[in-house]
């Protein structure tokens, strides 16, 4: 009967989707590509890297210059993707963890006021605890392998999706509720049909923010867990070490260019989920 119940209640604010094509998007598409949308961060990026040459010229052994930087990049690509894949590794394996545990626990403190009041501070000491401090301590408890830096990853990942999710759970308006309820809807019903739904735009705008502090995450990880020997992290710190100075920031460009891909990728899935919010962009 409670299956059958759930086929019949009505999704939290799902209208019928948007059609795909039209006047609309071509309008929307016509917008981006107008010069004043993009001419803004062209003009900035120039004058950055302008000033980027100048100091270069002026302490050269604090900056290197973007040629140098950019020979680095191009002499040896090998060695960036091959670091780059095994820090992405992490930040997503580490991301993935982080995720499963801090939605499992906002459910249970959403639906479980006690396990709230028994959790949530523990939860707010972790995120207030240098995790470098520990990341030792995992090490010798975990080994040198690359468990101890999935922890690390993971905790960091951990209490923004926490936080988010939870009030996302617990913000369904009340009138709603009472109408589900109304409905003899059960507690898993409306945790599926009605809280979930409501809390996928906190949940999106939390991995906003954890997709690319995963990959801080990651770099954090293996410049503080002894033992490393692959990744991005590493080759920072070991570029660093020798005074490499462009090996040192064509792989800090890496892992820019890593946070803005994920940052897009996310905004992508979050834009064909939410395509029904408010709060997603045209």
């Amino acid at each position: 009967m409670a299956e059958e119940r759930a086929t019949t209640l009505p999704e939290a604010g799902l209208p019928a989707e948007p059609p795909r094509s039209g006047p609309g998007r071509r309008t929307s598409w016509t917008a981006r590509v107008r010069p004043s949308v993009w001419l803004p961060l062209v003009v900035t990026l120039l004058l950055l890297a302008a000033l980027w040459q100048y100091g270069a010229r002026r302490l050269p052994y604090l900056l290197p210059s973007l040629p140098d930087i950019g020979g680095s990049l191009t002499s040896n690509p090998g060695y960036y993707v091959d670091n780059a894949l095994v820090t992405l590794g992490e930040a997503t394996a580490g991301l993935a963890m982080g995720f499963v545990a801090a939605f499992v626990l906002a459910v249970l403190t959403s639906e479980l006021p006690l396990v709230a009041r028994a959790v949530m501070p523990i939860a707010v000491v972790l995120n207030v605890t240098p995790l470098v401090a520990i990341a030792p301590a995992l090490v010798v408890a975990f080994g040198f392998g690359p468990l101890p830096k999935l922890i690390i990853t993971g905790l960091i990942c951990f209490f923004p999706i926490l936080i988010n999710t939870a009030a996302g759970l617990r913000s369904v308006p009340r009138q709603v509720l009472q109408v589900y309820r109304t409905m003899d809807a059960s507690r898993i019903e409306l945790l599926w049909h009605l809280r979930v739904p409501n809390a996928l735009p906190y949940l999106f705008a939390a991995l906003r923010i954890v997709f690319p502090l995963s990959i801080i995450g990651a770099v954090v990880a293996e410049m503080s867990a002894a033992g490393s020997t692959r990744g991005l992290g590493t080759a920072i710190s070991t570029a660093s070490s020798m005074n490499q100075l462009p090996v040192v920031y064509a792989s800090i460009f890496v892992l820019a260019l890593m946070g803005v891909v994920l940052l897009l990728a996310v905004t992508l899935v979050e834009r064909r989920a939410l395509h029904w919010h408010d709060s997603t962009p045209d």
